[in-house]
């Protein structure tokens, strides 16, 4: 695997597991997530990275499989380019349903 590409799948790791460094001491709960605007914009900057570490390896190399990677790109895109129409309930739903599946995934590409 190329040298870059083991660099952007460390980089999405790092970013998954400190969004999930922002849960530790409590459970996952929306409302709380909600309203707490410093925990929203480091989860959202986590994505956007995870975001475009993800577009980075697609460009590179179409061969790498990883789910939902189109629809986390455009994500990021849409937290860059319209950070007003951004919603929590996405940005929630990725944490919850898709991050860990995207964790697994990662740690096996690279063999952990």
């Amino acid at each position: 695997m190329d040298n870059d590409i083991k660099a952007w799948l460390y980089d999405i790791l790092n970013a998954i597991m400190e969004i999930e460094s922002f849960f530790d001491d409590s459970t996952k709960e929306f409302a709380k997530y909600q309203n707490d605007l410093r925990t929203k914009r480091a989860v959202e900057r986590n994505i956007e990275i995870i975001g475009e570490a993800l577009s980075r390896i697609l460009k590179r190399d179409e061969t790498i499989l990883i789910s939902n990677s189109r629809k986390i790109v455009d994500t990021r895109n849409r937290i860059i380019h319209g950070y007003d129409s951004v919603s929590d309930d996405v940005i929630w739903g990725i944490i919850i349903r898709h991050l860990p599946t995207l964790q697994i995934e990662i740690e096996d590409l690279l063999g952990e």
